[in-house]
Parts: structure tokens; sequence; C-alpha cells
């Protein structure tokens, strides 16, 4: 039977991590460690703040891009993080950081063009593109000894006469690779030579594992008209997955088009939820906080992961994800499934995180401490007792 759904569309898989969660979700027995968040609620103070919006009657529309207010205080907490000076026409709030990635890619690409991926990556980019109509490939970041990097030969290699937008996520989900400032500068200098569109996802800029206030950014080396667009957001830094809320910082001259598409996709971000975004970035005590609950539950993912024999693992440098092979590993999903179904225990299979990830799964560490470490224990227990089995007895 003919459709009138778009072939753009038709052909859009869900992604992996939803497609395992999906069994049992709700399932309170489930130490849930497959989705990008930890278990604690939101602070109270931004929790309040969304309240007395409410309380206040503020239900009503807003700048599609952005209530001002709002703008103006990401441009103060950008400038301070970043020593910088954002013009705030730059900055919109189009509701998710994810949809806000949704739209530039749709502002970048389309059939007939040719966008790059850098990978491992969250699924949901492949689809933003796909749903575009552009053509992809993905450049895979390789892993040596001290962890993920990118080769910048790999990507001049995978670019093409039409290529219209570069998508790249540092600090990295799921390999937790941070992108250094020299290679940023030299993708940048790509970019503005050929008007390519980076998309930059930042939404873990300050989940980062040295002494640095945040992991580098494009911001720093970006002009006002430079084909970037940087995402970024609530979610990870002040735990506020349910929210919804994120920026975007873009050129200059995309002022107008965000105004346009916001209008099309969202008529603009919870109003309310916008007070609280205003409340979290007044409370960097939070983000402090929950950087030293991420750093003890890398160490924790360090210490269990390591004493698995049939695992590789390199530590992270950034985001709070492991994301370890087991060499030989014929399914990621079988793996998911058959922990989940014997050790109550989520984890994200790695095949969903583009090309050559089949042998890898994703862990998030952001749990609380006890949950986290006995979710893990039971995952090595898990891989110890059939890894013969899941790689076919290669190792």
């Amino acid at each position: 039977m003919n459709s009138p759904l778009h072939a753009d569309i038709a052909s859009l898989q869900q992604n992996g991590i939803t497609r395992i969660a999906a069994k049992r979700m709700d399932d309170p027995k489930v130490i849930p460690l497959w989705f990008g968040e930890g278990d604690i609620a939101t602070d109270e103070r931004i929790r309040n703040a969304a309240k007395r919006a409410l309380d206040d009657g503020d239900t009503f529309y807003d700048y599609p891009q952005g209530r001002r207010d709002l703008c103006l205080a990401i441009k103060g907490y950008l400038d301070r993080l970043y020593g910088i000076d954002i013009d705030p026409v730059r900055i919109v709030v189009p509701g998710s950081t994810m949809l806000g990635i949704t739209i530039a890619a749709r502002m970048g690409a389309g059939h007939g063009d040719h966008a790059l991926i850098v990978s491992p990556n969250w699924p949901n980019i492949e689809n933003s593109y796909r749903a575009t109509g552009a053509a992809i490939d993905f450049v895979r970041q390789r892993h040596g000894r001290d962890g993920w990097f990118l080769s910048m030969n790999d990507l001049r290699a995978a670019l093409r006469p039409n290529t219209r937008s570069i998508f790249v996520n540092t600090p990295c989900n799921p390999t937790g690779w941070v992108m250094p400032a020299e290679q940023q500068a030299e993708l940048l200098e790509i970019c503005r030579e050929r008007n390519i569109l980076l998309i930059a996802d930042e939404v873990y800029h300050r989940n980062i594992f040295d002494d640095s206030d945040a992991a580098p950014s494009f911001l720093r080396l970006t002009r006002a008209d430079d084909p970037v667009v940087v995402v970024s957001g609530f979610s990870k830094a002040w735990a506020m997955t349910g929210w919804r809320i994120g920026w975007a910082v873009g050129p200059a001259h995309f002022a107008k088009a965000w105004a346009v598409l916001c209008e099309c996709y969202n008529t603009g971000a919870t109003v309310f939820v916008q007070q609280a975004a205003i409340s979290a970035l007044e409370e960097q005590d939070v983000v402090a906080r929950l950087r030293a609950q991420y750093t003890r539950g890398r160490e924790i993912t360090e210490e269990v992961l390591g004493s698995c024999r049939r695992l590789e693992f390199t530590p992270p440098q950034g985001a709070f994800y492991a994301f370890p092979r087991l060499p030989g590993l014929r399914s990621s999903f079988a793996l998911a499934e058959g922990i989940l179904d014997e050790e109550d225990v989520g984890i994200a299979p790695g095949y969903t995180f583009g090309p050559g990830n089949e042998e890898c799964f994703r862990i998030c560490f952001a749990m609380s401490h006890d949950r986290l470490r006995n979710g893990l224990e039971r995952v090595v227990r898990y891989i110890e007792r059939h890894a013969d089995s899941l790689t076919g007895g290669s190792i």
C-alpha cells in the first residue's frame, strides 16, 4: 500500500537506547544506566523558580527565540565563563538542546547536500540530519593508548565538494573525548574556507575531569559571522534533563532564520521553564556539586570496569559515560538485552552510536554512587559469565 509518509522520514530508525529501555523503562527493579542522567532531582531552588513563575501566572506566549531576560542571562554566563563578549542577538533558546541541533541541521543541509558527523555520536544526531534529506558520512574517532582522539586527516579525507555541515560533540557522548582548542581552531578554519556550517554540541561543557572550569569551546574562537552554531543547555550541568531547555549561539545573520524556525518547531521554549533556567544560571554551586558527584562516579567506574579482564576501557576526559569494548562481541544489543534480563541493569548498546561500535556499550555513571557500583558489578558479573558465548570464544 502506498503511504503519504515521506521516504526521508519512513527510513528513520528508533535509536537503540530507547529500543532496549522501552522493555522495562518503568520497572523499579532496574538500575538505569542507559540514559544520560543521574537519579538526583533538579535542585530545589531551580524547581521553586518554576513554581513561582506558575503562581505568578507566567503561562503566556513569549518571544519564540527565547525570553530576552534569559538570553541576556545566558550571555552573562558565557561571557564570564569564557572571557568573551557575545552579541545577544546571536543567542536563541528554542526549547531543548536537541531541538536546537535539529533546527541547525536543517539550516545547514538539505537534499543534494552532504554532512559529516564526528562519531561515535548520540544516535539522534544521525536522524536529525537524515530528516533534512542530506547524505551522511561518519568520521570515527580513533582509540589509542591514551584514549579517544580525532584524526583531522580522516576528517579532511571525508570532505566532499558538496559538504555543507559538520557535527562535532565535545565533550563527547559516548566516548568522553574532549576536542583540544588547537584542533578546534583547525576545524574552524576548514569551515571558514569552505563555507561549511559547523554544529558544535557543547552540552557537556561543565562536565570535565581536570582543573578547568569548562571544556575548550568554539565560542572562544568564533567571530560574529563565522559559520558555527554552538549548542548547549541545562540538562547535564544542572541535572535538568526533563525540563527540555537549552540554548544556541549562531552567526548574527542567522537571527531571523532562528526566529522563523522556532515559530514553526516549538513556538518557543516553555515559558515558566525559562524562569527556572534563569535561576539555574545563578546557582553555580549546583554545577560544582554535580561535577564532584560525576568525578567520583568516574572513579568507581574505572575501579569496577578496570577489574574485568575481558573489557578494554579508558577513563573519559569529559561528559559522564564509559564506553568500554568487549573484543569480539557479535551483538551489542544482545549484550544489553541479556544484562537487562538477568541482572536488572539497563545499558546502551554500542551499535546505536554509529558505525564501528558493535563491540562497545555505554554506561552512564551520573548515578548515586552505591547504586552505580551495584549496577556496574552486575554488568561485570554478566560479562564474565557469558563472554565466551557473546564473542564466539574469540578472546
